[in-house]
């Protein structure tokens, strides 16, 4: 697998542990979920809001997240999304798994988290 195959895989991998991180927060539209992933990331990991809206959508019908229709004088309507209880569960399990994997690849590689 080369390099940009497998950051690939991490980033698919991740991009529900990004969602529900940032949704703990507060409630976000598509558009700002992927410019705070780019922000807080330092442009290490990006998006196309697009390519996010399928991962919204599954996460959805998992009943992780709820989106509402929200309008605002002078734009257009965006669909925000929230976590849901069930999502919160899911996020403190990945937040446990994402650590113990950080964990085992420093102990194998002496790569660790920033």
């Amino acid at each position: 697998m080369g390099i940009n195959a497998l950051a690939r895989e991490l980033k698919r991998g991740s991009t529900e542990l990004l969602i529900l991180a940032l949704l703990e927060e507060r409630d976000r539209h598509g558009y700002e979920l992927a410019q705070q992933i780019a922000q807080r990331s330092d442009g290490a990991i990006s998006f196309h809001a697009a390519s996010l809206y399928p991962s919204l959508y599954r996460m959805e019908e998992r009943q992780l997240i709820e989106g509402r229709w929200v309008e605002k004088a002078g734009q257009r309507r965006r669909r925000c999304y929230r976590l849901t209880k069930h999502g919160r569960r899911v996020l403190a399990s990945q937040r446990s798994v994402w650590e113990q994997f950080f964990n085992a690849l420093n102990r194998v590689a002496r790569v660790t988290p920033a």
